[in-house]
Formats: structure tokens, C-alpha cells, sequence
């Protein structure tokens, strides 16, 4: 890695992201992108030409000061870190940045979303991840400030998730770490038989250039009711250190309608979670 971008909003949860791509820079000797996004009131909005410059500079410079003291941090010696600030709350601003600098990964911290909130707003984050063409990392309960040993990915072995898993192994090269694949079957209509998933995994690794007997023999298949519970529990049961998910992105009506187990994990998890693109 060379970039990392990290959105910041002052709170806990952006400061434990802060941390994460503080410990990642110095494993890969990566600059990292501190981004604030300014979000200025309608009213600010709707004063005269003149006046708007003024109050915009105004709120522009106190951001200036609060994001240099946020960054007084000892953590962040020896990092080269570019404080950059966005005029606007625009969450594909954030993937627009990452295209421009050829940044490798986004870093964010979230505290999840629930019930009614989630359904008709949706976190922060979650937006980050639906218009980002780069991995982003989650970063939940504590940042990660010591060496990744076991992760876990979900996979049902689609086509689809063959890029994604393949990033994923390039990934945790950098930390050695040993990656777990998890299949959750569940009671729904895309119950998989042993002979069709046998066969889907076939097609899987052999798409991924590696041996389906050698690999067969790392897979976990577990039965749940959601593939989120069935995820939580393994992920739980063999302490994990964070876990990995594809993700479509979906925007707008077709993401109002389909959900994406992808984000439901990651609002619901305690754990890291490392997202891919599809």
C-alpha cells in the first residue's frame, strides 16, 4: 500500500481509524489522507454571494485548527499524513479522492446503524462502501494495533466473489495472516445441496488457481438461519481477528429493496470488517 484514505469527523470512532491506518502506513511505509468533510447548513447555503464567501472561510479556517489538534497524535510520527478537507458532505467525493491519489484503501470508523435509522438512512460508511472501487476497512470497538493472525471470509463461492477473495489473500500477505473461508448454508430458496456446493467450489478454486482438495479441506460449512448469525457465530468461535466480505454496492431503489448481507454484517459487527468490491 502507498495511500490510505481516512474520513474523520472528530469522534472515538474516526480516531480509532485514524489508529489503524497509523499501524498500516508503517508496516507498508504508506502516506495516509486525513478527510474532513465540511457540512455547512442550509442557511449558510442561502446567503448572499459575498456573505457565503466570508462565512465559508470563517468555518473553513476553524476547520483548519480542529483537524491540525486532532492530529497532534504520537502515533502519527515518522507517517507522512495530508490533511485535506471537503467543502461538502458527498460520499462519493470519497471514491473521486481515492481515483485521483491511487489510494489503495479506505479506513473508516463507524458505530453501526439499527432498526428504522438503518433502513431509511443508513451509516455513513455504508456509503463510503457502496460507491468505493477500493477496499475499505471498518473499524468497530478498538483499532487494530497489532499483528492480524486469523480472518475470516465469507464466501458462498460464486463467480463473483472470485476477485474479491483474490484481493483478499494479496492483503494478508502483508500480515502473514491466515485466512478462513466460511460458507453459511441457510433455510431459503438458494439452499445449496452437498453435491451442487462440491461442484460450486470446484468452479471456485479453480478460478482462483488453486487446488479444490487442498483448499476443500480449509472450508467451514455451517448452518444458521441468517448468513449473518452463522458469520458472527463462527467468527466468534474461532476468535477471528476481522473479518472479509464481497460486496455489489448497490445504490439507490435496488439496494432499498435487495439489502446486502455484505452491510448488514458490517453494521452489525464488532469485529474489523474488510470490504471488496464485486
Amino acid at each position: 500500500m502507498k495511500k490510505i484514505i481516512v474520513p474523520v469527523d472528530f469522534s472515538e470512532y474516526s480516531e480509532n481509524a485514524l489508529q489503524t491506518a497509523a499501524f498500516l502506513a508503517k508496516r507498508s511505509d504508506a502516506e495516509v489522507l486525513v478527510v474532513h468533510m465540511l457540512e455547512l447548513s442550509n442557511a449558510v447555503l442561502s446567503q448572499s454571494e459575498s456573505y457565503l464567501q466570508q462565512e465559508m472561510l470563517f468555518y473553513l479556517k476553524m476547520t483548519e485548527k480542529k483537524l491540525a489538534e486532532f492530529l497532534q497524535k504520537d502515533y502519527l510520527s515518522d507517517i507522512k499524513v495530508t490533511p485535506i478537507i471537503k467543502h461538502f458532505k458527498i460520499f462519493s467525493e470519497i471514491d473521486q479522492l481515492a481515483r485521483n491519489e491511487g489510494a489503495d484503501l479506505i479506513v473508516m470508523g463507524s458505530k453501526g446503524a439499527s432498526g428504522l435509522k438503518e433502513m431509511f438512512i443508513g451509516s455513513n460508511t455504508e456509503k463510503v462502501i457502496r460507491y468505493a472501487h477500493v477496499p475499505v476497512l471498518v473499524i468497530k470497538e478498538e483499532p487494530i494495533v497489532k499483528q492480524i493472525e486469523k480472518v475470516l471470509f465469507a464466501c458462498d463461492f460464486s463467480d463473483d466473489d472470485v476477485k474479491p477473495y483474490k484481493e483478499a489473500k494479496e492483503f494478508l500477505k502483508k500480515f502473514n495472516a491466515e485466512i478462513e473461508l466460511v460458507y453459511v448454508s441457510t433455510p431459503t430458496s438458494k439452499f445449496k445441496s452437498t453435491k451442487e456446493l462440491e461442484e460450486r467450489m470446484k468452479r471456485f478454486f479453480n478460478q482462483t488457481n488453486e487446488s479444490y482438495e487442498e483448499c476443500a479441506q480449509k472450508v467451514k460449512i455451517i448452518s444458521d438461519y441468517t448468513v449473518e448469525k452463522g458469520v458472527f457465530y463462527y467468527a466468534n468461535k474461532i476468535n477471528s481477528d476481522a473479518l472479509m466480505v464481497a460486496t455489489h454496492g448497490r445504490k439507490g431503489v435496488a439496494h432499498f429493496f435487495e439489502g446486502s448481507i455484505s452491510e448488514d454484517i458490517t453494521n452489525h459487527s464488532k469485529l474489523p470488517v474488510l470490504s471488496f468490491k464485486i
